[in-house]
C-alpha cells in the first residue's frame, strides 16, 4: 500500500471505534484523506471480535448497573435513558447504512432478542419491582413486563426454570425489543464500505510507535512494519487513538497536558461457551441478573444467547481473570509500562479506595473449572460440566484518572481524552462502548472537525444519517424513529 506524505486524519486501531469515525468523516467530506494504522493482519481482533464482548445491544432494558437504587429506595433511571439513547443513536446509522445499500443483510449483525433482568431473594424482587414501576412510566422504556410468577418465568425463560422449587423467591422483567449484535461482523462491513466506497484503506501489521508534535499543527506519526521491521513517519493534521487496550500506552507517549495522571488496569475476560446444541437452542433471551455485593459493574453474570458466525451460541459469564497484558495479542510488560510518575498517585488511591474490587479481581482469578459451574448452577440448577468449556475472551483496561479527594478514581465506561485544539483524541474505557460508537465518534467528531459539524449542510446531513442528533428526544420521536429503525433492521 503507498503511502501519502501527509494525511487529515490518521486513525490507530482498525475496531469499531476507528471505522465509524473513518466512515463518518468520508460521509461528510469524502475528499479528505483518512488512514487507519492496525498492528495485526485483520480488522476486529481485539475487543470488536465477536467472542471478545458480550454482543449485547447495551440499551439499558436489562442491565441493572444502569439503575442504581438510592438510600431512600428510589430507583434512578437517568443513566439508563442515556445508555438508551445512545445506542438508539447507533441504530439509527445503521439503519442508514443498510437503506442506502451499503450494508446488505442486517441479520448479519443485529438479531433481535429480549432482553431479561433477573433476580433471587425478597430485597432483589423488590427492588426489581421498583425498577419496573419507575420504567414503565417513561417512554423508552414503557413496553416492560414484570412477574414474581414461576408460570411466566417459564414462558421467558424455560431452560432455567428446570428443577426449581416452589419456596424460590424470584423476580423478572423483560423488555421485546432487545438485540443480540456481532460487532466483528459490523466493524469489517463498515471497514469495506471505507475500502470500495471511498478508496480508504487500513495498513496492517503496523504499529504506531509514537505520536509527536510537528510544525505546530501536524503530528508526525512514527510507525513500524511489523513483518519488514521497517520504520517510517507520515504527517496528520488529526490523530485518533482506537487501539482498545493498548491506547492508554500510545497516549502516555503525547505530548499534551490533558493525559497526566491517566492509568489502567488489565481485567480479562472469560465465558462458560455451551457445547451441547439441544441444551443452546432451549434458551432465546439475554438474562442479567445483579452484581453481588461488593463486586464492580462488569461483574454482573449473564446467560445470553448469541448469533457467532451464523451459528446459535449459549453463553455464561463474564468471570474476570488477570494479564498484565492491555491487549489480548500485546505485552507481558504492558502493565509495567503504563506506570509512571504522573500516575502513580492515581494507581494507588484507586487500589487503596477499592480494596473489594482487589478482592473481588484475586477471588475470580482463583476460581476452578467447578467453581464457575456453580456459579453458572444459580442461572441453570441442572447444568452438566460435560456440557460447557472456558473460553478466553478479550481483555479490557479499566481507566484509572485523577481525583483530587482520593488521588485516583475508577472510571466504568468510556472516556475520551483530548487536545484543546481537539487534533489528537483518545479513546479509554470499555463497555458499553461499540453500542454506543456512533455517540462517541459523533463526539470527536465535533471536537476534531468542527467545521464538519457546524455547516448547514454537515448539519443537514447528519440529521439525515442520525435523526437524534443534537434534538431533545421526545416520546413521538422516539416512537417514529424506532418503528422506522426495526422495519430497516428487520427487527
Amino acid at each position: 500500500m503507498e503511502l501519502r506524505k501527509e494525511y487529515d486524519l490518521i486513525c490507530v486501531g482498525a475496531g469499531i471505534m476507528s471505522a465509524t469515525l473513518a466512515l463518518l468523516v468520508k460521509q461528510l467530506k469524502p475528499d479528505l484523506n483518512v488512514l487507519i494504522v492496525e498492528r495485526l493482519d485483520k480488522v476486529a481482533q481485539e475487543s470488536s471480535a465477536a467472542w471478545n464482548n458480550a454482543g449485547t445491544g447495551h440499551s439499558a432494558l436489562c442491565e441493572l448497573n444502569y439503575t442504581p437504587e438510592d438510600e431512600e429506595g428510589h430507583v434512578n433511571i437517568k443513566k439508563a435513558i442515556d445508555i438508551c439513547t445512545q445506542f438508539e443513536t447507533s441504530k439509527q446509522y445503521w439503519s442508514f447504512l443498510v437503506a442506502e445499500g451499503l450494508i446488505k443483510d442486517p441479520k448479519s449483525f443485529i438479531t433481535p432478542v429480549p432482553h431479561h433482568s433477573w433476580v433471587k431473594g425478597k430485597d432483589n424482587a423488590d427492588y426489581l419491582e421498583k425498577r419496573f414501576e419507575a420504567y414503565k412510566e417513561h417512554f423508552m422504556f414503557d413496553t416492560i413486563e414484570f412477574t414474581r410468577e414461576a408460570e411466566k418465568m417459564q414462558e421467558w425463560f424455560p431452560l432455567m426454570m428446570h428443577g426449581r422449587t416452589e419456596d424460590e423467591v424470584m423476580a423478572a422483567s423483560r423488555i421485546d425489543r432487545g438485540t443480540e449484535m456481532n460487532y466483528g461482523s459490523l466493524t469489517a462491513q463498515l471497514f469495506d464500505i471505507l475500502e470500495k466506497k471511498y478508496d480508504t484503506k487500513v495498513l496492517f501489521n503496523t504499529e504506531v510507535e509514537d505520536i509527536d508534535p510537528d510544525h505546530d499543527v501536524d503530528w508526525l506519526v512514527k510507525m513500524e512494519n511489523l513483518t519488514t521491521g521497517k520504520k517510517g513517519t507520515v504527517d496528520s493534521e488529526h490523530v485518533f487513538i482506537g487501539a482498545g487496550g493498548g491506547s492508554l500506552l500510545l497516549l502516555q507517549k503525547v505530548e499534551i497536558d490533558e493525559k497526566d495522571g491517566y492509568g489502567g488496569f488489565p481485567v480479562s475476560g472469560e465465558w462458560l461457551v455451551c457445547k451441547n446444541p439441544d441444551i443452546t437452542n432451549q434458551h432465546n433471551a439475554k438474562v442479567y441478573s445483579k452484581a453481588g455485593i461488593g463486586d464492580p459493574p462488569m461483574s454482573v453474570p449473564h446467560l445470553d444467547t448469541r448469533f457467532i458466525n451464523g451459528k446459535k451460541e449459549l453463553l455464561f459469564g463474564p468471570f474476570a481473570g488477570f494479564s498484565p497484558k492491555f491487549l489480548k495479542e500485546g505485552s507481558y510488560l504492558d502493565l509495567l509500562k503504563s506506570i509512571n510518575f504522573e500516575n502513580i498517585p492515581s494507581m494507588w488511591g484507586v487500589f487503596w479506595h477499592n480494596l473489594p474490587l482487589t478482592k473481588y479481581l484475586v477471588e475470580q482469578v482463583a476460581m476452578s473449572f467447578e467453581d464457575r459451574m456453580d456459579s453458572l448452577r444459580v442461572f441453570l440448577k441442572d447444568a452438566k460440566n460435560e456440557d460447557w468449556e472456558i473460553m478466553v475472551a478479550g481483555q479490557r483496561v479499566q481507566t484509572i484518572k485523577k481525583d483530587e479527594f482520593e488521588g485516583g478514581s475508577l472510571e466504568f465506561g468510556t472516556q475520551l481524552v483530548s487536545s484543546k485544539d481537539g487534533r489528537i483524541t483518545c479513546l479509554l474505557g470499555a463497555s458499553p462502548g461499540a453500542s454506543t460508537s456512533v455517540k462517541i465518534m459523533l463526539d470527536v467528531l465535533e471536537k476534531a472537525f468542527p467545521e464538519l459539524t457546524t455547516s448547514e449542510k454537515g448539519k443537514e446531513q447528519l440529521n439525515i444519517m442520525v435523526p437524534f442528533y443534537k434534538k431533545e428526544v421526545s416520546k413521538v420521536l422516539f416512537e417514529k424513529e424506532l418503528e422506522k429503525v426495526s422495519k430497516i433492521l428487520e427487527l
